[in-house]
């Protein structure tokens, strides 16, 4: 696929503690795969999933998975400047994840642009039973932080598409309003299946 056969190139990251299913939501999204004993991510890696928008063109996200390991901090940050979405991920079954969500958002606001949209996660919803995060708590966080929130399973592929393309239709509408910069032109290796989705959007 040549660079004319797409209208807008977005990046994606990936953000949060290490063990919340970062890789798996990404692997999932992009290549319907729930890789099982996945290790943690070194540093940081991506991939291209391409989607269609309402029949429109096709549109790019490059999907970057950053490694949640404090020895890994410094490398991560630098990827939050020139992203124009970020995804907070908690682990619903993992208190620990929850609390260190205020760390992470003053990394965001301290190294993203003001203009990135940020988006929280609860992931691991497959895992019910063990949950030590409700979701009206977690709801009345991302409420106080305004932040669009969404419980998701990587497992069982819950709610995994909506968030990606529920945030590309975001990313797309904020585009046109000339409040993202267009990044057509950048170069990209890789490449990802094409999908269609056809109705757009439900974030607030």
């Amino acid at each position: 696929m040549s660079m004319e056969d797409y209208d807008f190139l977005f990046k994606i990251v990936l953000i949060g503690n290490a063990g919340v299913g970062k890789t798996c939501l990404v692997r999932r999204f992009t290549q319907g795969l729930f890789p099982p004993g996945q290790g943690a991510t070194i540093g940081v890696d991506f991939m291209i999933k391409t989607v269609e928008i309402n029949g429109e063109k096709v549109k790019k996200l490059q999907i970057w998975d950053t490694a949640g390991q404090e020895r890994f901090r410094s490398i991560t940050q630098s990827y939050y400047r020139s992203a124009n979405a970020l995804i907070l991920t908690y682990d619903i079954t993992c208190e620990e994840s929850f609390r260190c969500l205020p760390e992470w958002l003053r990394e965001i606001e301290q190294y993203a642009s003001n203009k990135v949209i940020t988006v929280l996660v609860g992931n691991k919803i497959d895992l019910a039973d063990k949950r030590e995060v409700s979701q009206q708590r977690a709801a009345e966080f991302s409420e106080a932080q305004d932040m669009y929130y969404l419980e998701t399973s990587a497992k069982e592929s819950d709610n995994v598409e909506k968030l990606f393309l529920d945030l590309a239709c975001r990313l797309i509408s904020e585009a046109r309003q000339n409040t993202l910069i267009n990044n057509v032109a950048s170069p990209l290796p890789g490449e990802g299946k094409s999908i269609s989705y056809l109705t757009c959007c439900n974030f607030n």
